[in-house]
């Protein structure tokens, strides 16, 4: 009996340290490591992040921002740690700089051979050691031409007082002042301090006379939802708006130009997880993958393989892909170095006034 009694222990226990084990071996889609990714809000199909995990075993804590600015302190602070995160150029071209960001191994992306050569090489990153191309576009204005009936080609519209509580700017610092710079004739990346302080100057008198709201990501469903008719926004946004409600909404780069910019992804120096945060950047750039983004977002996509897909009436799409001519008088973004403080004051400024 007692030898009988020691067996049913013995298999017991067995049972305990099997199923120990059992419960510790990766079974598909189970997820034993993670990665840390930071991006643009509504920035992504997040069904890719599920596919991502459900592929791979790898989970994606995703979060979101609203800024450039709000991106980099954060990573700057060090006390949040991203694998992955996603930049314009200007703000790369800074966090290398400053050492902020780490060399991606090329050789575990072996599709970013779908990337186009002409987003190579470019001046934020003319080595394309630290970053791997996402999206590109332009910020212009949006309308609703079932009730503005004005021509609109220029930034100007943004200061008629016709257009009184109807419009929408952008609450991020370098795209309006941007703006008040290219209308004044100025170049995006003045340096000039008298510059900056006129257009920030506009920006005020813009505040005091025509009342328009500053807005982020939620700019989308306030035009949806028909609250404005007129808007600073992303081209990608315009485009997904432009596509939903066939008619309704036109986009447009402004005569004096505009800015031209380009997202990237970067690995911070911190990165926990360098070698998974580079599976998940080449299953980003799969062609179809892409294609799957690229159809949920609505940007100009550098994926030459993704572009092959599209259909004619996407690649004609002005808002997505503009023409040479509409792109003549607009630039790209760079880092402003010690002339940062004179936006951030002046942004301080226009931000305060009520």
């Amino acid at each position: 009996m007692k030898n009988i009694k020691k067996i049913i222990s013995i298999s017991a226990a067995l049972m305990i340290i099997v199923s120990m084990f059992t419960g510790c071996s990766i079974k598909p889609g189970s997820t034993k490591e993670t990665i840390n990714v930071f991006n643009w809000g509504e920035y992504i199909d997040e069904g890719i992040i599920k596919d991502f995990t459900q592929k791979t075993g790898i989970k994606v804590n995703y979060q979101t921002f609203s800024t450039n600015e709000e991106m980099y302190q954060k990573v700057k602070s060090g006390t949040n740690k991203y694998d992955l995160i996603c930049p314009s150029d200007y703000m790369i071209d800074r966090m290398i700089k400053e050492d902020l960001v780490q060399p991606i191994n090329f050789k575990n992306l072996p599709n970013y051979s779908n990337i186009d050569s002409k987003y190579k090489n470019l001046n934020y990153d003319p080595k394309n050691k630290y970053s791997v191309p996402y999206m590109w576009g332009t910020i212009g204005i949006i309308y609703d031409k079932t009730q503005i009936k004005d021509k609109i080609d220029s930034w100007n519209i943004l200061w008629n007082t016709k257009y009184k509580g109807k419009i929408f700017m952008s609450d991020d610092m370098r795209n309006s002042i941007g703006v008040s710079l290219k209308r004044l004739g100025f170049s995006v990346n003045s340096t000039n301090k008298e510059q900056i302080n006129k257009a920030a100057d506009e920006l005020i008198k813009q505040k005091q006379n025509m009342n328009p709201v500053y807005i982020g990501d939620e700019i989308k469903d306030s035009l949806r939802n028909g609250e404005k008719p007129i808007g600073v926004i992303y081209s990608g946004d315009a485009a997904v708006l432009m596509k939903e409600k066939s008619g309704k909404f036109e986009y447009v780069i402004p005569k004096e130009g505009t800015n031209l910019w380009f997202d990237s992804w970067v690995i911070p120096k911190n990165a926990s997880n360098k070698v998974a945060a580079e599976k998940f950047l080449n299953f980003l750039l799969d062609a179809k993958v892409n294609k799957k983004n690229v159809d949920y977002i609505g940007y100009g996509t550098p994926n030459k393989a993704t572009y092959s897909l599209l259909k004619n009436e996407e690649k004609n799409n002005k808002a997505s892909y503009p023409d040479d001519a509409s792109l003549k008088n607009s630039e790209v973004f760079t880092d402003l170095g010690n002339t940062r403080k004179f936006y951030n004051d002046s942004w301080v400024k226009i931000t305060a006034k009520k």
